[in-house]
């Protein structure tokens, strides 16, 4: 890596205007690692806004292709990165080589999907009516609809996935796709690894004569009001806390012009045990259970924090296989000292409740998580208690255990919106558990069946999203091709004729994408 610079990214340039500097720590030992920055002054978040702004016009009517081209160019930047970058991301977040290598194959990987995404044209959503001016008593006019960019896209960086949900994140990648440009607000836990990212996208960007502005990024805590109330930015990307997507959503909502703020917050992602399974693979479960729970020591979304299964003495066997297992799980080093002192106040939570009990986990060391087991009584659940609904962001899970399938129904419907919901079973058990398959749909953005929810596919199909407080948006994904449709909206234009047409439009569909017309799907050029 180059010598880091600290100052802010507004339009090509970089500035550096406040007085207010910033040290990135040592995940680890907490000692400051080299280089300042510059945290952002309100001026400048404004300059940043603005540059996007202007880059806008010229940003969204890029063909297609252009676009695409800068994706690509992102991507190859980024697989360009030297070990010396992988050595600094690890530094500032204690997380392996391994997988910062892998994220980093997610992240130009996700720069590669939209870039298909682009060139395959469904993102357009064309839609053609064709005039009947014959028709009675009124005469139809011709109508063509499209959809375009929103405009600039504030996109703030998260905690543990230092590159596929920051800089050159999913937001980012999706935002740019759809021709917004965008001003990135950088993680204050690994701001040397978003400058580094940076600087990659702004050499793309060169290379693929992208205009100025057409990606922005500043440093600094308390700056994010005045990005998400910039008049500018028309909309916001988060992946955070519940409490810091909640406060965003309110700027965002108190706007002259409101904005929509998409937002993956908080879940807990319940696994459910069929008791067939248990009979049949209880000590396997318990193993990949415990696995699953400590994974990069509990710091993805889709851990699994909240266990159920059915009394029988399967599930009795399986707890004592399961604490046996939690008790094994050795102590990590989470992301950050902020992140450590979360986790040990959720834990403390769950101590001091009355309808829960410890089961397994050393005590806490001092710069180290410990990972815990915990059961709870269902009435906790079923009262309505926060307490269980609120997650606990490490290597901490809770069971529950419930009297039969109609304690069960019971305990999913008092589930808040997830991520996810696993259900375990044998073949013929999940065949007759279609209830249970319905009910958790109503629940979360993605139902899985014999697996682990530790593992997000980045590809079309994909949904990373779930009702409140899962995502502040149920519509959408933050992962998967999808997410593209956060940062567009649809254009009629009526009447217009062929050559004022962007090309996704005309009647020769010089694109040759796939369009709604006179409503049946067609390819086929239009013959007036």
């Amino acid at each position: 890596m180059t010598r880091i610079l600290g100052h802010n990214y507004i339009g090509g340039q970089r500035s550096a205007q406040g007085s207010l500097l910033l040290k990135s720590l040592d995940a680890t030992t907490g000692e400051p690692l080299p280089g300042v920055f510059s945290q952002a002054t309100e001026a400048e978040v404004d300059a940043a806004g603005n540059a996007a702004a202007a880059a806008f016009p010229a940003y969204r009517n890029l063909p297609a292709e252009q676009r695409a081209a800068f994706l690509e160019a992102i991507a190859d930047e980024l697989d360009a990165l030297g070990d010396d970058f992988v050595a600094t991301v690890c530094r500032e977040t204690a997380l392996p080589s391994g997988r910062i290598q892998g994220e980093r194959a997610r992240t130009s990987g996700q720069m590669r999907l939209f870039a298909h995404v682009l060139r395959r044209g469904d993102f357009y959503g064309a839609r053609i009516d064709r005039a009947l001016p014959e028709r009675q008593p009124l005469a139809r006019p011709d109508l063509r609809q499209y959809r375009i960019g929103v405009g600039p896209v504030a996109v703030f960086g998260a905690s543990n996935f230092p590159l596929a949900f920051s800089t050159a994140g999913g937001d980012t990648a999706s935002a740019l796709a759809a021709g917004c440009p965008v001003v990135f607000k950088a993680h204050s836990g690994h701001m040397a690894t978003a400058e580094a990212v940076a600087d990659a996208i702004l050499r793309a960007a060169a290379r693929c004569g992208m205009p100025d502005g057409v990606f922005n990024m500043v440093y600094g805590g308390g700056v994010g009001e005045w990005l998400v109330k910039h008049p500018a930015i028309q909309a916001v990307g988060f992946t955070g806390s519940l409490k810091g997507g909640t406060a965003l959503g309110r700027m965002a909502a108190e706007r002259t012009q409101p904005i929509p703020v998409f937002a993956e917050m908080s879940s807990i992602n319940p696994v459910i045990l069929l008791p067939e399974a248990l009979q049949a693979r209880g000590a396997t479960l318990a193993r990949e259970l415990a696995a699953s729970v400590t994974l990069g020591c509990g710091q993805f979304c889709t851990n699994p924090g909240l266990i159920i299964g059915m009394r029988s003495a399967a599930f009795a066997d399986f707890i004592e296989l399961f604490q046996a297992q939690m008790a094994e799980q050795a102590a990590q080093t989470m992301l950050n000292h902020g992140t450590l002192a979360s986790y040990r106040s959720g834990l403390e939570h769950l101590h001091s409740h009355p309808g829960v009990t410890h089961l397994a986990g050393a005590t806490q060391g001092d710069r180290q998580a410990q990972p815990q087991l915990f059961k709870a009584d269902v009435s906790v659940l079923l009262s309505g208690d926060p307490l269980l609904q609120e997650e606990v962001f490490g290597p901490a899970t809770v069971l529950i255990e419930v009297e039969d399938q109609g304690q069960l129904a019971a305990a999913i419907r008092a589930l808040r919106g997830q991520l996810t919901a696993t259900l375990i079973g044998e073949s013929e058990e999940l065949a007759s558990a279609g209830w249970l398959s319905e009910l958790l749909q109503e629940k979360v953005g993605r139902v899985l069946l014999n697996g682990y929810p530790t593992g997000v596919e980045v590809c079309d199909a994909m949904v990373h999203g779930g009702p409140y407080p899962a995502t502040s948006d149920a519509r959408g994904t933050s992962v998967g091709s999808l997410a593209i449709e956060r940062f567009l909206r649809p254009v009629c234009l009526q009447n217009y004729p062929d050559e004022l047409l962007p090309p996704a439009l005309q009647d020769a569909n010089p694109l040759g994408v796939m369009r709604l017309v006179n409503g049946e799907q067609s390819r086929a050029a239009i013959v007036r």
